[in-house]
């Protein structure tokens, strides 16, 4: 009974895959990684601090000795030194090393983010419009669909009414449903101005821009509902155009397309009612 109780009051949580894959209050680090891109921009960043922070204590150290030393009443005779050959290749040589520790690793990630590791079985197409998400899933049987803010009133007919799930100002009315574990293509392009298409979870952020189309990817490495938003200022809704990405298994995905393309809100539905199944049967079984 004790392991039921702890799988019910988790079920929240479960029913999302990774309830941390959204913004959370007072936040200062990355949202956890659901792809192995967003696992190296970790690394890097936590590898950028370990060259930072000592850089930072010494430059503070040397003004903090510089002000004690050389102040007019401790050194009233100030040095006419003008040149010093070992410090002058010091701070020359120094900071070049440093930046070689930084770059070689900052071109391996940028080539990664642009190099996927096989050829992607997904394609789908992002328009940013003022303000929200057109997508096209490329496939021979294409399908498209609208995806919208979810407005408050709008929670209880689209089973959404619970906010730590479906946050306010990221949930939206459809997602954009992939496999997991499954290389997905995402071509973006915008059909006014200026968008960016981001996913802090993913690792991905790209300009959505009228008349060109760029492309990135992803693979996301486990089930859940993820969010972003428009990343670039668009127009006065710029801050109500969330993107919200939901990973779930491939025979669900495979139901869901095969729906969707006669009703895309009974599809989500459907997929929606499958998961929370399958949740409370794992929540059980614990």
């Amino acid at each position: 009974m004790k392991n039921i109780a702890v799988g019910l009051a988790t079920l929240p949580f479960l029913a999302t895959g990774a309830v941390a894959a959204q913004p959370e209050p007072w936040q200062y680090r990355f949202q956890p990684a659901a792809t192995g891109i967003m696992h190296e921009i970790t690394w890097f960043e936590i590898y950028t601090l370990w060259f930072i922070v000592p850089i930072t204590i010494l430059v503070m150290l040397l003004l903090g000795w510089c002000v004690l030393r050389f102040r007019a009443s401790a050194n009233p005779t100030p040095s006419r030194t003008s040149h010093n050959t070992a410090i002058e290749v010091l701070w020359t040589v120094g900071p070049v090393i440093i930046l070689l520790f930084l770059a070689v690793p900052s071109f391996q990630l940028l080539t990664a983010q642009y190099t996927p590791k096989e050829e992607p079985a997904l394609t789908i197409k992002a328009t940013g419009v003022q303000w929200y998400w057109d997508y096209e899933y490329q496939l021979e049987e294409p399908l498209s669909f609208t995806s919208l803010i979810l407005h408050e009133e709008d929670r209880p007919g689209s089973g959404k009414e619970d906010k730590a799930v479906y946050p306010r100002l990221l949930a939206v009315d459809n997602e954009v449903v992939v496999p997991v574990d499954t290389t997905v293509r995402v071509l973006v392009t915008a059909s006014d101005v200026i968008h960016a298409f981001a996913m802090p979870s993913f690792g991905v952020k790209v300009d959505a821009v009228p008349g060109r189309i760029n492309e990135t990817w992803f693979k996301a490495e486990k089930e859940g509902l993820y969010y972003g938003q428009c990343s670039e200022l668009c127009g006065k809704d710029h801050a109500f155009m969330p993107i919200a990405i939901r990973v779930v298994a491939k025979d669900q995905y495979d139901t869901w397309i095969a729906a969707a393309r006669e009703d895309v809100g009974g599809a989500n539905k459907a997929l929606m009612a499958a998961i929370e199944a399958n949740t409370k049967v794992a929540a059980a079984g614990n």
